[in-house]
């Protein structure tokens, strides 16, 4: 069992560092779940650039993934998913609960990420976390109809009064 791995009984949910055998389970994930999703290119390129590349097993099935960048001094969550047929069902809270205990556990306490501004359910999730907006990259997605804007979010997990 690989210091990644982590089972969470109520939900039978597993997490395991994603391999190079898991990039097209996680890729048809990603096509099904956005516009414009990022390639197999982009993931085996997160694995060999050494970020933390997770996948999350349901029932012995991917159902979820993150990728996330750590630095020195901080960390970046840039994907985090969960496959259309396994949402609301508590799991991108758990994902996003092992990445926070993951990266505390590496002396980081700063995390960004960045998500669509009309990714309500996303921004919701992040601010339970304790998350907070930071600042808006203009225009930063693509859009079909143009551009959309980025929001910032911020946790410090030693701010007095975070709770997981």
């Amino acid at each position: 069992m690989s210091k990644y791995e982590y089972e969470n009984a109520d939900l039978n949910l597993k997490f395991s560092e994603m391999g190079v055998s898991d990039i097209t389970f996680v890729s048809d994930i990603e096509q099904r779940s956005y516009k414009y999703p990022w390639t197999k290119t982009i993931f085996s390129d997160c694995l060999s650039s050494g970020y933390l590349c997770t996948v999350a097993n349901f029932n012995d099935k991917i159902i979820g993934y993150s990728i996330v960048s750590i630095s020195k001094y901080d960390a970046q969550i840039l994907n985090l998913c969960v496959d259309k047929d396994s949402r609301r069902l508590g799991f991108g809270e758990k994902i996003m609960d092992l990445l926070i205990e993951d990266i505390k556990s590496r002396g980081l306490n700063e995390i960004y990420l960045e998500v669509r501004s009309s990714n309500k359910k996303a921004i919701s999730l992040y601010e339970k976390k304790g998350f907070e907006l930071i600042g808006v990259r203009d225009n930063y997605y693509r859009d079909p109809n143009g551009r959309e804007d980025a929001k910032v979010f911020f946790l410090n997990t030693k701010k007095i009064g975070y709770k997981q």
